[in-house]
């Protein structure tokens, strides 16, 4: 049997919107309805528009304060408060299954990614009513915004560190990306740290480089970033090395920091989605003096989703997370630089490159008209750069410039 939300009703009459969205953490999701949830539901007379209501429902339920089945509801027991303090799904479209969740701030501790992150996306996507499901956004309010420090250089800091008022930062990274020893490592950053004109800015290890046998973190840094002081001496040119530093072990991150550090280099690299979102929130409130650069290694285990439903209209066949929620997240957490797609690149981005440029750089993020979004008020956070990454060619240098500009 399909289990449903009980007890409440997590539904909002027709019409409702939140008074005061400040007052509210809001997502926009799409679903589609199991097989076996339709075949039960006609087997009693229900109709599917009403099926996907209480499937909306039993999202908002889920997620808050609601389940399954009916609970105590005399003293002592929560439910007047739960009552209370339940999420709502409102604005449905029962033609493309699509809905938005009003969530009361006091569900939530708001300074706690982890901690929302269980609740807005905990476990909805287990719902055996559900055979898919795509979180397109999330909008934080305000009060949320201010509990985190956001970016610690940001686009202008970034532009001010390296002497770059303007124009695009130029980097790469050495292939194979594991293979080379680390003093060859540095042979290389030498050749292209003095390629052409000595205006090529910067190169970076790749996701799975940290601290092998043949290749140890802190030789490898010693040496890249001599090249990189050795190359600055020839043109005044300010060179970056972004390190790796990711590891599952907080401490060993930080002595990787220092690392970084006692080399004179301003930039450090952490693959965000692998080490996680508490590993870059405590990184970042250490206030370790290092920008963060983002790799979003893993990320398409979460945001892919390549069915017709992607952007609305169509149907899902499986359940994801957008890049829009991660890129919204991981501004919020404080990174400077994000890997964001690009529009000409190996990598799978489904349009939205330009508009996750808007998410990571506008103090004012507007909803997109063709890909479904919320927007978001940055209050203090800096803009982020948006990394074009992915199997760039030379060649295609130009056209990405002219879609996603020069941050």
């Amino acid at each position: 049997m399909i289990k449903i939300a009980v007890q409440f009703n997590y539904v909002a009459k027709k019409g409702w919107e939140p008074a005061n969205e400040n007052n509210y953490v809001i997502t926009l999701l799409k679903i589609e309805l199991s097989d076996s949830a339709i075949a039960e539901a006609k087997k009693s007379g229900k109709n599917i528009k009403k099926l996907f209501e209480e499937a909306a429902g039993t999202v908002a339920a889920e997620s808050s304060t609601g389940t399954w089945t009916k609970v105590y509801d005399g003293k002592d027991s929560g439910i007047p408060l739960a009552l209370r303090k339940k999420a709502l799904a409102y604005d449905l479209d029962s033609e493309h299954f699509m809905f938005k969740v009003a969530y009361p701030i006091e569900l939530f501790e708001l300074d706690n990614i982890s901690g929302l992150l269980a609740g807005i996306a905990g476990n909805i996507a287990g719902m055996k009513m559900l055979s898919g499901l795509r979180v397109y956004d999330v909008k934080f309010p305000k009060v949320m915004v201010e509990k985190f420090p956001g970016p610690a250089f940001g686009v202008s800091g970034i532009r001010k560190i390296l002497k770059r008022p303007k124009g695009p930062l130029v980097a790469t990274v050495p292939k194979p990306k594991i293979g080379r020893t680390d003093a060859e490592q540095a042979k290389l950053a030498r050749i292209l740290f003095t390629a052409g004109n000595g205006t090529y800015d910067g190169i970076k290890d790749d996701e799975n480089l940290t601290n092998l046998n043949f290749n140890h973190f802190d030789k490898r840094v010693s040496l890249i970033l001599k090249e990189a002081r050795e190359a600055e001496k020839l043109n005044g040119n300010k060179k970056f090395y972004l390190a790796n530093l990711t590891h599952s072990n907080m401490n060993i991150m930080k002595k990787r920091a220092e690392i970084i550090k006692k080399n004179k280099e301003v930039y450090c690299m952490i693959d965000v989605v692998t080490t996680g979102f508490s590993a870059i929130d405590t990184f970042r409130r250490l206030n370790i003096g290092l920008a963060i650069h983002a790799h979003r290694a893993m990320h398409g285990f979460m945001t892919r989703d390549n069915s017709p439903g992607v952007h609305g209209k169509g149907k899902l066949y499986g359940f994801s997370i957008s890049m829009i929620v991660l890129a919204k997240l991981f501004r919020l957490l404080g990174v400077d630089d994000l890997h964001g797609g690009s529009p000409l690149a190996k990598m799978e981005d489904y349009g939205e490159a330009k508009y996750i440029r808007d998410v990571l750089q506008e103090k004012i993020t507007l909803p997109n008209k063709q890909i479904p979004s919320l927007g978001q008020n940055w209050h203090h956070i800096k803009p982020v750069w948006m990394v074009a990454s992915g199997g760039l060619h030379p060649g295609d240098i130009e056209n990405v410039l002219d879609e996603l500009g020069e941050d």
